[in-house]
């Protein structure tokens, strides 16, 4: 159970093993998808295919390097290995976590990156979660990397793919994160075609942890507006992809045509 301005709200209809049965109940049986959400540490085989949330906010800050014109964003597995990179490609922008680091150009904020010019540029990031968490699911024969500023374009990449199983990977607090289980949920309704009340979604994940912590500046590396722009619904066209290249891990952003005729939009 979690609870939400002071009202407990129950996660009904989840299996024991972490799937959630029928997320639009009514459904046709052809768009019914097969949905787990599951923390980076109860991930025991890679999904066929896997959705990785991280609002606040690795994926939000990627949202936005691809908007400032980066062509690519490296997964780095470590600091070390982000630094490595950095020092091999001294054209490449570095991202991290936290108060700035020598050796890394900026921290892990998208108001602190949305004056960048990143144009045709490579990123390199690495986060506490997030990354991380893309990482763990690289034998996945498709990899989604989101937050709520890409949540639409990506609910429509899976319902382009046809996923009848998608694995959510919630990355933030060892799975409890909830602005990131909140999108996830958000995402998944979407991409099943079902109609959903994003301000429920939004509502929940601006009133988690870590939006508090960022909000009252716990959480080193913050810029004001990072809250807020993280919450922005469906700011960017884009899905991102992420996949092996040259044994790294590398994220894209990928163009997902509008609806036509879709009549759960």
């Amino acid at each position: 159970m979690t609870v939400i301005g002071g009202r407990p709200a129950l996660r009904a209809g989840r299996r024991k093993d972490g799937t959630w049965p029928d997320l639009a109940p009514g459904m046709r049986d052809h768009d019914r998808m097969d949905t787990r959400f599951l923390g980076i540490a109860e991930l025991a085989e890679a999904p066929s295919a896997a959705v990785v949330v991280d609002v606040m906010r690795a994926f939000t800050v990627a949202a936005w390097a691809f908007a400032r014109g980066a062509e690519k964003i490296v997964l780095a597995e470590s600091l070390d290995e982000a630094l490595a990179l950095k020092a091999r490609h001294p054209d490449w922008v570095a991202i991290k976590d936290g108060p700035p680091a020598t050796g890394f150009d900026t921290v892990n904020s998208p108001g602190l990156l949305r004056s960048a010019d990143l144009g045709g540029r490579t990123v390199v990031q690495k986060t506490t979660a997030g990354t991380v968490g893309a990482l763990a699911v690289k034998e996945a024969s498709l990899v989604l990397c989101a937050g709520f500023v890409v949540a639409e374009a990506t609910a429509r990449l899976l319902r382009t793919r046809e996923c009848g199983s998608v694995t959510f990977v919630v990355t933030g607090d060892d799975g409890r994160a909830d602005e990131d289980l909140a999108c996830a949920q958000y995402i998944a309704r979407r991409a099943t075609g079902a109609g959903a009340d994003a301000s429920e979604f939004l509502g929940r994940a601006g009133e988690s942890r870590a939006a508090a912590e960022l909000a009252e500046g716990v959480r080193q590396g913050a810029h004001p507006d990072d809250v807020a722009l993280c919450l922005e619904l469906d700011r960017f066209p884009f899905a991102m992809v992420a996949a092996v290249e040259d044994s790294f891990m590398v994220l894209r952003p990928c163009a997902v045509p509008p609806p036509t005729g879709d009549a759960s939009t």
